[in-house]
């Protein structure tokens, strides 16, 4: 699951693309962020591409498949899933999951101008169709993608899952592996719905669904955030929510399940790089409380965040602008190496254990040297060297290319924000402010109802935090991606 939303852009109106494309120019030059790579990286990645390193197994006879969205160029991920025993005892068949991995080491050596540029960039970054990659092309959309009917370098776990969907064993190794289709979420939704699915989709399906399970009995809650869509009717721009079908959530249940058993190989060796999250901030888990009831979500009293997040329907636009606003909950995210003892504080509060992020090399640093850690532990082998040495500074590195990446879909949400509302300056709307600005406090933020956004707003004295108000549009300049609204005298529609 992504940790932040996706903006996409669903238009043929020239006039917007271009707005768009000039605004996240201005982001992109304000970050000092470019999709474009200098040209020692471009040739270095060229030349890896045409000669990558490749391993001796060759399980080109698994049927696997990717599962992305349809124009994704960019495949980290290859499944294969078959029934088998599942490591729970005698008599338990559960699951075999093969997940291939793009293995980024068979193109990139440690120092040079490709793993340069990549501990730089640190990730990629999305925003309404706009992507500055982590690698470059001839890489992540060529070589080393785990694109269909090609033969490709991969890093192959190997999971057992017994009958209740839990992982029993896991092992990772290097293989050739080859894709035999490349599938978007909407026809591999299509062929299950249709009965037409191979038998890797289907137990990925029954898999998905029982992990599902198990989370919420855990106390876990992965965030399925919605892609934002900005469409465009009569002239007026719309932002609109397309939900995930359930192939995206059972999908990305084999990339937790993977980064779970990951972590639990480093934890046990007492080397490695995790994911974690410290417990929400109770200020945050109080503005989702104002910010649902600002959108007429019902979160009963007793109700703890976890349930109250799994509860939700993404396919309803109130319940979906809520799951979006319960991204800032993940606030604090970030990584930690260690190499001698496990950490004080190891865990992912969402999801309630140890994790790890393996799974999308091609579009995260992390992923590349954790994956490393892992190969090296299953082998029983050193870790390389050049990892250990790395260790230490890639929470740091990540933590910088995350909040970068904050901030560039941030302002790509700004920009369409003010494209939304650019010609409803000085309507009045029903609103709840759900923030108040502790040393200003006749600022703040408002969840503006009708519209499922939440932008500035003033008043000339402290503003009234959780309550019902009516605001009046002010500002929304596309341009400077700035939206503001203030306080006006008229009483809210409804209490």
């Amino acid at each position: 699951m992504p940790s932040n939303p996706v903006v996409r852009l669903r238009t043929d109106d020239s006039d917007v693309v271009t707005t768009i494309r000039a605004g996240i120019a201005r982001i992109q030059a304000e970050l000092d962020v470019t999709p474009d790579f200098p040209p020692e990286v471009l040739a270095a990645a060229e030349k890896a591409a045409g000669s990558p390193r490749l391993p001796d197994l060759d399980r080109t006879d698994l049927d696997f498949v990717t599962i992305d969205p349809e124009t994704a160029q960019d495949l980290d991920q290859a499944v294969h899933v078959q029934r088998g025993p599942g490591g729970a005892g005698e008599g338990d068949v559960g699951y075999v999951v093969h997940y291939a991995i793009a293995d980024l080491a068979a193109f990139i050596t440690p120092g040079d101008p490709v793993d340069v540029e990549a501990n730089e960039r640190g990730e990629t970054l999305y925003g309404a169709d706009s992507k500055v990659p982590l690698h470059p092309p001839a890489i992540s959309e060529d070589a080393g993608s785990l694109l269909p009917d090609q033969v490709r370098p991969a890093l192959l776990w190997t999971i057992r899952v017994d009958a209740a969907g839990e992982g029993t064993d896991i092992h990772v190794e290097r293989a050739l592996v080859r894709s035999r289709a490349k599938l978007s979420y909407e026809s591999a939704q299509a062929m299950l719905d249709d009965g037409t699915a191979s038998e890797t989709l289907v137990l990925v399906k029954e898999i998905g669904e029982k992990r599902i399970v198990r989370d919420a009995a855990r106390g876990g809650v992965s965030l399925p955030l919605p892609d934002q869509e900005i469409d465009i009717a009569d002239g007026r721009w719309r932002l609109e929510y397309r939900s995930l079908l359930p192939i995206e959530e059972w999908n990305a249940q084999i990339s937790l399940l993977t980064g779970f058993g990951a972590a639990s190989l480093m934890v046990y060796a007492r080397v490695g790089l995790l994911r974690t999250l410290p417990d929400p901030d109770p200020r945050d888990v109080q503005r989702l409380h104002r910010t649902a009831r600002a959108l007429g979500v019902e979160w009963p009293a007793e109700m703890l965040y976890p349930d109250f997040i799994r509860a939700l329907d993404p396919h309803r636009a109130d319940h979906a602008a809520v799951i979006l606003a319960s991204a800032r909950l993940l606030r604090g995210s970030g990584y930690v190496a260690f190499d001698g003892e496990v950490p004080a504080e190891p865990q992912h509060s969402a999801l309630a254990s140890e994790y790890a992020h393996v799974t999308a090399p091609l579009r995260r640093l992390a992923d590349r040297y954790a994956g490393e850690v892992c190969v090296a532990l299953c082998a029983e082998k050193p870790v390389p060297q050049w990892v250990l040495a790395a260790l230490p500074g890639l929470p740091s590195t990540m933590q910088r290319s995350s909040q970068r990446a904050r901030t560039y879909e941030r302002a790509v949400v700004d920009l369409v924000e003010a494209g939304l509302l650019v010609d409803r300056v000085g309507e009045v709307f029903d609103a709840v402010v759900v923030a108040v600005d502790e040393k200003r406090p006749e600022r703040g933020t408002a969840m503006v109802r009708s519209l499922g956004v939440e932008a500035p707003v003033s008043d000339a004295g402290p503003l009234p935090l959780g309550e019902d108000v009516r605001v009046r549009l002010d500002t929304a300049d596309v341009t400077e991606r700035k939206v503001r609204f203030s306080l006006v005298s008229e009483q809210p529609t409804r209490s």
